[in-house]
């Protein structure tokens, strides 16, 4: 029987939906953060549960053909990109396995998984970051949260960030240092600098500098505009104002203090403005494959009526719109369906008509207006659709679901309710949106029982 501060020999057989290598040892599971598959190692208990132990990595006795060394000094100890000391050729295995153990397992569905779409490039490649922050004698701790933890790792040069946020977060710092500033306590519920956030439209260039705060505004406010400011591309610099003593990063208010209220991307030759409070991929590049693979999934004739469920900015059923008769989108942030709509009108597409509702609601409200839909987009947060969004698309009858998915395990099991309504999963891709983190994006399409189908 396994002890705490026993020390074993494994060999590491594979990896779990978080990142965690797992091995047996005598029937028990032991998962060991940091071990890649083909790992022979001695591994530290430090928990024992009745099921399972979780150990660290002692010593490598013989490491996986699969391991390498990490490019980041905090990779072993941040939240964030946990599978750096693995070759990509490994990455994308494992995550392929991932959706595809999901399916079976989860989902109880059988069939064809396509090869996952790789990344061009790994490194640098996220438009968004949300640094947690701690303030010490006027000096700025920005980074990331340690492994299942409000542990800030302070890192300001994250390889998986744009490389002008580190730039962005050295003038914050700035600003910091002239002022008395200080930074939230989640405990106790006072301190005013909550996060740094930032964003990047990667192919204009465009950066939207954000600090969110607790409260209504800050000190030497002219100080912080005029350091950012100076920054090339900084096009927006606002304050949000997040007064809930919850872990939600944004507040409802957003005040722009100096530039734009939005930043302006191009996705698929189309012109997106995107909100703090907008859902826009953070891959630029590989949204734009994922976005294809969903247009042909779609498989839109121009006499379709598309509805996107979960449209955020608009940017799937707007890179839709002109294979499209018309183009209905789903959205509960009010200030996202006011980005669709703009991104509609900036890109002169006429066609296009967005909500602002939960997706159930939003879905009853246009089967009550009697509009027939054809294609049905979900693009629902982790934590998938719930069954009465699923009755309601049932009843409007579409011809063809095209779903994305963030999620693999709740991706399989609203497969498996779409199963039970008649809807037939045809085909389901992976796509490498976060490389380096265990997440993976999936796109699946489903035909209604009865309806002939290709997939060109």
């Amino acid at each position: 029987m396994l002890k705490k501060n026993d020390e074993i020999k494994l060999n590491i057989e594979g990896m779990t939906s978080e990142g965690s290598a797992v091995s047996h040892f005598n029937g028990m599971a032991v998962f060991v953060r940091g071990a890649v598959p083909g790992d022979e190692i001695i591994a530290h208990i430090i928990k024992v549960q009745k099921s399972y132990a979780i150990a660290r990595i002692k010593e490598i006795i013989e490491p996986s053909l699969s391991r390498i060394n990490s490019d980041c000094s905090v990779s072993d100890k941040c939240g964030g990109c946990s599978l750096r000391n693995m070759t990509y050729e490994e990455e994308l295995r494992y995550k392929q396995s991932r959706v595809e153990d999901a399916i079976k397992r989860i989902g109880h569905l059988d069939f064809p998984v396509a090869d996952i779409i790789e990344a061009d490039e790994i490194n640098h490649y996220r438009n968004k970051a949300q640094y947690p922050v701690f303030i010490k004698d006027r000096e700025l701790f920005a980074g990331f949260y340690a492994y299942k933890s409000h542990r800030i790792i302070p890192c300001s040069d994250c390889a998986l960030q744009q490389k002008d946020f580190e730039e962005c977060l050295k003038a914050f710092a700035r600003w910091i240092n002239e002022t008395d500033i200080t930074s939230y306590d989640e405990k106790t519920g006072k301190g005013l600098l909550r996060h740094i956030y930032l964003r990047k439209a990667v192919s204009t260039g465009e950066i939207m500098a954000c600090a969110v705060i607790n409260g209504e505004a800050v000190p030497k406010e002219d100080l912080l505009i005029d350091e950012l400011s100076r920054i090339e591309g900084m096009k927006s610099i606002c304050l949000n104002i997040n007064h809930n003593r919850s872990n939600v990063i944004l507040g409802d208010k957003t005040k722009i203090i100096w530039g734009k209220k939005t930043i302006c991307d191009i996705l698929l030759g189309k012109r997106f403005e995107i909100s703090p409070n907008s859902f826009y991929q953070v891959n630029h590049s590989q949204c734009e494959k994922l976005y294809q693979k969903a247009i042909q999934y779609a498989d839109l004739k121009g006499e379709e009526n598309l509805i996107d469920i979960y449209c955020g900015a608009g940017t799937i059923g707007l890179s839709m719109a002109d294979k499209a008769k018309n183009v209905y989108g789903i959205e509960i942030t009010e200030s996202a369906v006011e980005n669709a709509k703009r991104n509609a009108k900036i890109n002169g597409i006429k066609n296009a008509e967005f909500f602002c509702s939960d997706a159930s609601n939003g879905a009853k409200e246009l089967e009550k207006r009697g509009i027939r839909a054809d294609v049905v987009v979900f693009d629902p947060p982790r934590k998938g659709c719930d069954r009465e969004l699923l009755e309601t698309v049932k009843r409007m009858n579409p011809k063809r679901i095209v779903y994305v998915s963030c999620d693999s395990a709740t991706l399989a099991r609203d497969l498996a309710i779409l199963d039970e309504m008649g809807y037939n999963v045809i085909e389901a891709t992976p796509v490498d949106m976060f490389p380096r983190t265990t997440h993976v994006e999936t796109v699946c399409l489903l035909y209604r029982e009865g309806i002939t189908f290709g997939i060109k």
